[in-house]
């Protein structure tokens, strides 16, 4: 077993102008997850996200002593999300297992104590900071709530499923779902929006190996892209757009920390202001 933890730290727009492509996916892309037998970890200086992965083959992983969140154990002040998109397999918290099954996400409060993940499930984790506990709670996809949106017209009719949201499950600041998309349809995310008070991060999945997502980000007037295989995640700075198209069909999850759980706290960009 290894646990590998690297930092992330924020940059202001005026900066992300000047970067090269390279340049921006040091700061805001992230690769490499899901590595057999590992836990890996970014802790991200926008709203103190920490995302990663942990991939249970030949035994359990636990997750427990993260030197970058500064606390004895990663949940003593913090709360977590857990997506399962591999099989069916069974995180356990507090003594208890919980069965996840395939897109499925288990949520657990602050002080809950170690997370163990066991095979053969591929989990995608999140915790932002909390200041309150709330009840560990395993959402199933009948639970979510499920929103259709956009058209076959504009190449964006999708479906988000609110996992972790005010109307499902209570949480302190972490909001958490993914979306889904119909045939012919490739626009995540558009029209575009900002949230100033909220961070997010995405995680682009389902994806064939041999196609990609161009993934937009910046400022609305300022707008850059990078290039997005399976399995790779994005860190979306309060102040920029998050929006997508891909060259094939595909999934991302989103998971937003901050200000509020308000899921339609963003302000608008129209698209003749997009730069």
């Amino acid at each position: 077993m290894s646990i590998s933890a690297q930092t992330r730290y924020a940059i202001d727009p005026a900066t992300a102008k000047g970067l090269d492509t390279q340049g921006l996916r040091d700061h805001f892309h992230i690769g490499g997850l899901f590595a057999d037998d590992a836990i890996s970890l970014v802790y991200s200086h926008y709203d103190r996200l920490i995302l990663g992965s942990a991939v249970p083959v030949a035994g359990p992983l636990t997750l427990d002593h993260v030197p970058e969140a500064g606390t004895p154990t990663i949940l003593e002040r913090r709360e977590m999300g857990v997506l399962n998109i591999g099989d069916a397999g069974e995180v356990e918290v507090g003594g208890q297992k919980h069965r996840i099954g395939r897109g499925e996400i288990l949520y657990i409060g602050m002080g809950a104590g170690p997370v163990t993940f066991h095979a053969p499930g591929r989990y995608y984790v999140l915790s932002a900071p909390a200041h309150r506990a709330c009840p560990t709670k395993l959402v199933t996809f009948e639970m979510a709530r499920h929103v259709d949106m956009g058209a076959s017209e504009t190449s964006n009719e999708r479906t988000i499923h609110q996992f972790i949201h005010p109307d499902v499950v209570d949480s302190c600041q972490l909001v958490m779902g993914y979306t889904q998309f119909k045939p012919g349809s490739v626009w995540n995310t558009m029209p575009c929006h900002v949230h100033d008070r909220r961070m997010e991060a995405y995680l682009y999945f389902d994806l064939p190996s041999d196609q990609r997502v161009f993934h937009f980000m910046g400022e609305p007037s300022e707008t850059r892209h990078m290039v997005i295989a399976n399995e790779e995640a994005i860190l979306s700075p309060p102040w920029s757009i998050h929006s997508g198209a891909g060259t094939a069909a595909y999934t991302f999850c989103w998971a937003m920390a901050g200000d509020n759980v308000d899921f339609t706290d963003m302000d608008m960009v129209a698209m003749e202001d997009l730069r």
